[in-house]
C-alpha cells in the first residue's frame, strides 16, 4: 500500500505531461512572424499567411496543401506552374505554417470558409485553377462543388476524400474525445518524425522539406490541428461533391503515386468510378510526398491535361 501514493502520482504525472509539453510550444504569434515570406490576411476566423508565386501574370491557380505540408510544399510546383503562364496563390492552413492556431472542429465548412475568406480578400472572383494536395484534394473539391461558376480546373494530386480511412485499433482511440487527444499528443510527434526521415535522402524540390515538416512539431497547436482535421474533413467522404463537380463537366485531373501508401491506388478507381471524365495519371515509383519528389511528372502531367482539355 506504501506504493499505492507513488504509482497515482506517477499515473497523474503521465496523464498530464503531454498536455504541459503541448502548452511549452511555441506560439505562433507576430513576433513569430517576423522573418515569414508573404504575407498576412486578417480573415473571419483568424490571421492567415499567404504568397503569390509563378507568372507576373497569367490565370490563377490557387493551392490547397494537405494535413501536415504547409504551403512551403508548393515551391518546388509552383515554379513549374509559373513556367505553364499560372500566377500561384498558396496559404497555410489554420494551425499549420505561419497561420493561426483556431481551435474546435476542423471540418468542411471550416476550411472552406478560410478559402472563401482569402478569395474574397485577394479579390479572386471566377476563372480560377483550384490544387489540390492530398487533405487539400479533399478541401479543393469541395469547394469546387459550391462554386461551380467560377471554376475552370480541378486538379488533386493525391487526394483524400476518395476512399475510406481504414483505422487502426489506436487510430480509432485517437478519436475518441479525451483519451484521443492525449494519445495524439503522447504519440503522434514521434510518428510524425518517423514517417518524414524516411523521406530524408529522396529528391526533392523543396530543400529541407523533411526539416520544415519536423519542425512543425516545435509549434503549439499544429498537433490539435492535425488531430481535428482527422476527426473533421478526413473523417468525410466526398462522394457528392465529386459527382456534382463530375455533372458540372469541370475538367478534373487527378495524379496519383504509384507507391503511395496512404492514398493507394483504390482512390483512382474511385475518382474514375465517380467522375468517367476525369483524366487520370500515376507517377511510377512516387509515394505520398509526391508534390516535391516528383515535381517534374506532376507538371508534365497538367500542361498535357491543359493542352487536351476541352475547350
Amino acid at each position: 500500500m506504501a506504493f499505492l501514493p507513488l504509482f497515482l502520482v506517477a499515473l497523474a504525472l503521465v496523464a498530464i505531461l503531454p498536455f504541459w509539453l503541448e502548452r511549452r510550444r511555441r506560439p505562433m504569434n507576430d513576433a513569430a512572424r517576423r522573418s515569414a515570406p508573404g504575407q498576412f490576411a486578417r480573415l473571419s476566423q483568424g490571421v492567415t499567411h499567404y504568397r503569390w508565386l509563378g507568372a507576373a501574370r497569367g490565370p490563377v491557380a490557387v493551392c490547397v496543401h494537405g494535413l501536415t505540408t504547409p504551403s512551403f510544399v508548393w515551391e518546388g510546383l509552383a515554379q513549374g506552374l509559373g513556367k505553364l503562364g499560372f500566377r500561384v496563390l498558396v496559404y497555410d492552413l489554420y494551425g499549420r505554417g505561419y497561420s493561426d492556431s483556431v481551435p474546435g472542429p476542423q471540418d468542411r465548412a471550416f476550411f472552406l470558409r478560410q478559402l472563401d475568406d482569402l478569395l474574397a480578400h485577394e479579390k479572386l472572383d471566377g476563372d480560377l485553377t483550384l490544387i489540390g494536395y492530398s487533405m487539400g484534394g479533399a478541401i479543393a473539391t469541395a469547394w469546387a462543388a459550391d462554386n461551380i461558376r467560377r471554376m475552370r480546373d480541378l486538379i488533386l494530386i493525391a487526394p483524400a476524400g476518395l476512399t475510406g480511412i481504414n483505422l487502426s485499433a489506436q487510430r480509432r482511440t485517437m478519436m475518441r474525445p479525451g483519451i484521443g487527444d492525449w494519445m495524439m499528443l503522447a504519440f503522434y510527434p514521434r510518428m510524425h518524425r518517423k514517417g518524414t526521415e524516411a523521406e530524408r535522402y529522396l529528391p526533392t524540390s523543396v530543400p529541407g522539406v523533411v526539416d520544415l515538416q519536423q519542425a512543425e512539431l516545435m509549434r503549439r497547436g499544429f498537433v490539435p490541428a492535425v488531430l481535428a482535421s482527422i476527426r473533421g474533413i478526413l473523417s468525410e467522404s466526398r462522394a457528392g461533391a465529386h459527382l456534382t463537380v463530375a455533372q458540372a463537366s469541370i475538367p478534373v485531373l487527378g495524379v496519383f503515386g504509384g507507391d503511395d501508401r496512404i492514398i493507394p491506388g483504390l482512390a483512382r478507381d474511385q475518382l474514375e468510378e465517380w467522375n468517367p471524365d476525369a483524366r487520370t495519371v500515376i507517377v511510377a515509383g512516387a509515394g505520398h510526398g509526391l508534390t516535391y519528389t516528383h515535381t517534374d511528372a506532376i507538371v508534365t502531367a497538367i500542361r498535357d491535361f491543359l493542352r487536351n482539355r476541352p475547350v
